[in-house]
């Protein structure tokens, strides 16, 4: 018997690329392939939550953006280095797909796999293309979209697999819904760590400038920088209202599901979280972003009636505290919310990346789910 096909995986070093990237490896060894992830030191140091099965190929890589006149002089020849012993490597051992995430660290493995004319494909987390994902998206075999619609250069047709969600939010996909009510309810409060003092800065005054009646009922989980927290906690406590702050949860898909009302930046992972759970949410996608591509995250969601969209210009308190009201005073129209959420979810993401690789490989069992893309 010959070795168990080869699937190389090509990632950047941030929990945005790494994370799809760590669910198609872990399926792939399920399948009894073998797996490698190539990528270069820096995303070296997020890969510990990979399988040890999984073969590390650290590669040559840069990143234009840092390090000056003098890094920006290397990048070319660190990137060429970086190709040449891909290539090298694919030709001693030749992968039967190679499947980029996005990420400068991309780059070797994804140029290698052109120039052998292996079959290849990346998978865009975001609404926007990614500038590695953008050099590449004409030079593959298939596109795969995380978020829906994603937009793409012309001629470029994609394939919605979905972005993938950890096990612990899959165990919670279309959790029952609790429409708001007169009694307890919760409100989740999450943003990125680059983009949590403005929700620190507008949610507690906005919850506190809602009716008394409604006030007493909530609970706030709120997710703050460290240097917030304090102030963020006091100023609640000062209100009466009933809050945890803290700089992260680690039970969030089950806050999540007890939540009545999620307000959110509209990073790809969060806003899969909430479709797949399926929970009304306000997203206040990030204006620093260079490709508003949180603006794009956020579409889907809005356009289904899943979710509102407040622009960071008019995230304000008195306009957001009318949104929240309107969403815990109207339980028939929060439970659409939840219904329209649910519609977005792709709780089957990995499998449908799966399905992609297999399609393009020529295994027979090639995908017949993804025609209702």
């Amino acid at each position: 018997m010959g070795a168990a096909p080869l699937i190389v995986i090509a990632a950047g070093g941030t929990g945005g690329h790494m994370f799809p990237a760590q669910a198609l490896a872990e399926a792939m060894l399920a399948r009894g392939w073998r797996v490698s992830l190539s990528t270069d030191a820096r995303g070296a140091r997020y890969t510990g939550g990979f399988p040890p099965e999984v073969e590390i190929q650290r590669v040559s890589s840069a990143t234009p953006s840092r390090g000056g006149l003098l890094g920006k002089a290397t990048v070319g020849p660190r990137v060429a280095a970086g190709t040449l012993s891909a290539m090298t490597r694919m030709m001693r051992d030749r992968p039967a797909i190679v499947v980029g995430f996005g990420g400068y660290p991309a780059i070797p493995a994804m140029a290698a796999a052109t120039a052998l004319r292996l079959p290849r494909m990346i998978h865009e987390q975001n609404g926007v293309l990614g500038r590695v994902n953008q050099i590449f998206a004409k030079r593959v075999n298939a596109v795969a979209c995380g978020t829906w619609p994603t937009e793409l250069p012309e001629n470029v047709e994609g394939v919605h697999t979905g972005n993938p969600v950890r096990a612990r939010v899959l165990e919670r996909a279309e959790a029952a819904y609790i429409p708001p009510g007169d009694y307890p309810m919760s409100v989740l409060v999450i943003g990125g760590s680059q983009g949590a003092k403005i929700l620190s800065d507008v949610v507690p005054p906005a919850i506190a400038a809602l009716p008394l009646e409604t006030v007493r009922n909530i609970r706030v989980a709120h997710q703050a920088r460290g240097e917030d927290i304090e102030r963020v906690a006091t100023y609640y406590a000062e209100h009466a209202i009933d809050a945890e702050v803290e700089p992260f949860f680690d039970d969030l898909p089950r806050r999540m599901t007890e939540a009545q009302l999620v307000i959110s930046r509209a990073g790809a992972s969060s806003v899969a979280d909430i479709s797949v759970i399926g929970r009304p949410s306000i997203l206040v996608p990030l204006a620093a972003a260079i490709r508003d591509e949180q603006s794009a995250n956020a579409r889907g969601l809005a356009d289904a009636g899943g979710a509102i969209v407040m622009p960071e210009r008019l995230f304000e308190v008195e306009a957001l505290s009318e949104q929240i009201s309107g969403v815990l005073s109207n339980p028939a129209a929060a439970l659409g919310m939840s219904r329209a959420a649910l519609s977005q979810g792709r709780p089957d993401a990995t499998d449908r990346l799966v399905e992609l690789v297999l399609e393009l490989t020529g295994d027979a069992t090639s995908a017949q789910g993804r025609k209702g893309h």
